[in-house]
């Protein structure tokens, strides 16, 4: 065998084509290393990153509930808001996607709108049950975004745990005819707030939060609560107390 054959040279004194292609394919497996390490390190990071964000939140987030627990007053008052408790899935029923409300309060806000109906009045359900985990979002993400303390926005809004939406038997109403008032103080001058004024006793419901009301919440002519049972009435006893005790000091 000659020097050139030994060498692995052929009679032109080219390197053979198997030997050219080597080196090539060695590279792109390197390559293809290192593109795979960088990735699976990069995954790792935005996962810790995303770990490490979802629990300075939840801290965030426990901490703060606990500064506001310490302000809960000896009759159970947090902010102008009474504890509630989460009402139970069973206790529940759909009246259309995304809006749940206690078994009982559906049956009578049913007959309530159907009564509304034959006096030309159309009412729109809006909101109803809120898990205590939405109201928490509700209460800390919103407040954030309006740059209010949880002074300010205890007014219109409940800390998790002390709205009466968790308990099923809170509904927040509208009028057909005027979606433009939805959620705002000018619902005040609906045929459907005119109407409810004058009959929603008569199938037990209550406007929680009246102009002036001793909680110190602001006015919300859309939110009721319905009282037509024996456990929703001890479920707003503390609220109803006070707001006796408010009318007799103010009647001596």
């Amino acid at each position: 065998m000659s020097r050139a054959q030994r060498s692995g040279s052929n009679n032109n004194g080219e390197i053979p084509l198997a030997r050219r292609f080597k080196p090539v394919r060695g590279a792109l497996t390197s390559k293809f290393r290192y593109l795979l390490l960088g990735s699976i390190f990069l995954t790792l990071i935005s996962l810790f990153i995303t770990i490490s964000s979802n629990s300075i939140e939840r801290f965030s987030t426990a901490s703060r509930q606990r500064r506001l627990n310490s302000l809960i007053s000896a009759d159970g008052l947090l902010l102008g808001h009474f504890p509630y408790p989460e009402a139970s899935n069973s206790e529940l029923v759909e009246v259309y996607p995304g809006l749940r409300l206690n078994r009982d309060t559906y049956i009578a806000l049913r007959d309530m709108r159907a009564a509304a109906a034959y006096d030309g009045i159309s009412l729109v359900f809006l909101s109803g049950f809120r898990s205590i985990k939405l109201q928490e979002e509700i209460f800390y993400k919103n407040k954030s975004l309006r740059n209010q303390i949880a002074i300010e926005r205890a007014k219109v809004s409940a800390p998790p745990g002390h709205s009466e939406h968790s308990t099923g038997y809170a509904i927040d109403l509208g009028d057909a005819t005027m979606r433009e008032t939805d959620f705002e103080v000018t619902f005040e001058e609906t045929p459907a707030f005119k109407w409810l004024k004058r009959n929603a006793a008569k199938f037990h419901f209550v406007l929680s939060f009246p102009k002036g009301n001793s909680q110190g919440v602001s006015y919300e002519p859309w939110h009721w609560r319905f009282e037509g049972t024996v456990d929703a009435l001890r479920k707003f006893e503390p609220a109803n107390k006070r707001l006796r005790l408010e009318r007799d000091s103010k009647s001596k």
